[in-house]
């Protein structure tokens, strides 16, 4: 398999796309598009390991930076920068439907699994699947200000990754919120994990545990 990625860079319609592009050795196949959280880049360390991991199972991985990192190197999103995000998904989602020949799936840790779901709620059929690390559900210790609204509207099939001590959200809270989104949906828990999901102790695994079990999720 081609496990050094090339820099992508497009521009369809305006909308930059920046980030590393992971193919595998054969032609073809599905696309997952993983974008990252509100502090980091399409380089973290928890992106890089599962598109390697993703790719050694066949499947080509665009690691994405959302519009706001492309825009500065650091510091969260600032205010009124999630449309923008949304649209840069949606760029890359078109292009990279031009360039492979299978599904293509929307995946994020936390932020940017949130803007990835969003989008999904508003265009459903845009992907086929959704993988979602580390949904901030709510901000650390503010539970009663849930981040659920567009759960209604989420028809697309979406698979939960979690951390059992998670701050922004217990597996048990995300549990009980899952039951919004009419679309069909799976929670992994990932014992002893945080909001990073990736520790000392489960960087080997966690990647295998996760392209796993989105390929039987999605019916790879």
């Amino acid at each position: 398999m081609n496990r050094q990625p090339g820099h992508f860079a497009a521009t369809p319609n305006e909308t930059t796309i920046g980030g590393r592009l992971h193919r595998p050795s054969g032609s073809g196949g599905d696309c997952l598009i993983l974008t990252h959280g509100a502090g980091a880049n399409c380089d973290s360390p928890l992106l890089v390991a599962l598109a390697e991991e993703f790719v050694s199972s066949g499947m080509t991985v665009l690691r994405f930076d959302l519009p706001f990192r492309q825009a500065r190197p650091h510091g969260p999103p600032p205010r009124g920068s999630a449309e923008r995000d949304q649209l840069g998904l949606r760029a890359a989602v078109e292009s990279m439907r031009q360039q492979t020949a299978g599904r293509v799936f929307l995946g994020g840790h936390s932020y940017g699994g949130r803007q990835a779901s969003i989008l999904s709620a508003t265009e459903p059929g845009l992907v086929e699947g959704l993988l979602l690390l580390s949904y901030p559900l709510h901000p650390p210790q503010r539970p009663s200000e849930l981040r659920t609204s567009h759960f209604p509207d989420l028809k697309t099939p979406t698979l939960f990754i979690h951390g059992t001590r998670d701050g922004f959200g217990s597996p048990d809270e995300l549990g009980a919120a899952l039951k919004l989104i009419p679309a069909r949906t799976e929670l992994l828990p990932i014992n002893a994990a945080g909001h990073e999901l990736m520790t000392k102790k489960n960087r080997e695994e966690l990647p295998k545990m996760v392209v796993e079990a989105f390929g039987a999720f999605v019916g790879a």
